[in-house]
């Protein structure tokens, strides 16, 4: 079983952002079924973000409640949670004041019913040593014991490369689905197996795009992915020939296209020059945890087509819209 900060996790985490980031969230008491059922199916590491939702109503505001209720989960879950953004701008902070105002906050919103073993900076503040950012996180949060450890979020191979110089680096979360390959080409997962760092990959499905279940533009819950290059008329539609051909795979395999694509990134960390690959699919319902937790073995040969695969196709647009920082 993998470890973050000395605890074991499940193979397959699970993302909380859907729960409280969307147009229209489920309703609190279907939120707290559905992260029920994921401690049950053995995803008991939580990835959640101080952003994802209003103030009044992120991931640490339905972390709390849910604790109040479960008081007994608090020790069974592993909480990894983004911040570090300026709340204003919505800009990267990784100033002093930027990082213990995000890290009070979020503990306060936590009310004490739950420590948070990972913290991340959402982005890389590009105008900040990094090793300043670090040194609040270590001396007054980490070595008082109010967070277990720091993780990095969507940074390029340099980031993982000078951040190991300046502190214990616990995990690093990008962007790694059969759409979205980057990390295994740039450095990024090479890096991570260098240092013997857990490699979180979100979005393992494509946004929901390797479910199957969005054939159309219009099938999209979310009106903000409607904004991504991927999901615009012209892309959308080349991108569908992945799907398909995934679906055909499943098929073949007895599983949903969905435990084909998360499956992949874990069957990834068995290859050489890897690290451990820990997929965090999100999801909004008891079934699709289920569908999601369920672990399906690919053999070799299987990840061979899917090679194959990948090889002849190259997705239609970039991951985010322009003036989203990728790579900090």
């Amino acid at each position: 079983m993998p470890q973050l900060t000395g605890k074991e996790i499940g193979p397959i985490g699970f993302g909380l952002m859907g729960l409280t980031w969307r147009d229209k969230p489920c309703s609190q008491e279907q939120a707290f079924e559905t992260m029920r059922a994921a401690l049950k199916n053995g995803c008991n590491f939580w990835n959640g973000g101080e952003f994802y939702g209003p103030r009044e109503y992120n991931s640490l505001v339905l972390l709390e409640r849910y604790f109040e209720k479960y008081p007994e989960d608090a020790d069974k879950v592993v909480i990894s949670i983004k911040g570090g953004m300026d709340p204003k701008t919505f800009r990267a902070d990784g100033s002093p004041t930027g990082m213990r105002r995000t890290m009070d906050d979020s503990m306060a919103q936590l009310k004490g019913r739950k420590k948070i073993e990972l913290f991340e900076s959402a982005r890389r503040d590009q105008t900040v040593p990094i090793e300043t950012t670090f040194n609040v996180l270590k001396s007054e949060y980490i070595e008082t014991g109010k967070l277990g450890g720091i993780s990095l979020s969507e940074v390029r191979a340099e980031t993982i490369h000078e951040a190991v110089k300046h502190a214990k680096i616990e995990a690093v979360e990008v962007e790694l689905s059969l759409f979205s390959t980057e990390p295994l080409e740039n450095g990024v997962a090479a890096a991570c197996a260098q240092y013997g760092i857990p490699l979180i990959a979100y979005s393992p499905i494509g946004r929901g795009m390797l479910t199957g279940q969005i054939k159309k533009i219009e099938d999209l819950q979310d009106s903000m992915l409607r904004s991504y290059p991927r999901f615009q008329p012209g892309n959308f539609e080349i991108n569908l020939q992945l799907v398909e051909q995934v679906e055909e795979m499943a098929r073949k395999k007895g599983c949903t296209p969905a435990q084909l694509a998360i499956n992949w990134t874990r069957a990834l960390s068995r290859r050489p020059g890897m690290p451990t690959i820990i997929p965090i699919p999100g999801a909004t319902t008891v079934e699709r945890v289920e569908e999601n937790s369920k672990l399906v073995d690919l053999s070799d040969e299987e990840m061979a087509q899917l090679d194959a695969t990948l090889a002849k196709f190259t997705p239609a647009g970039e991951r985010y819209p322009a003036h989203v920082p990728v790579h900090t």
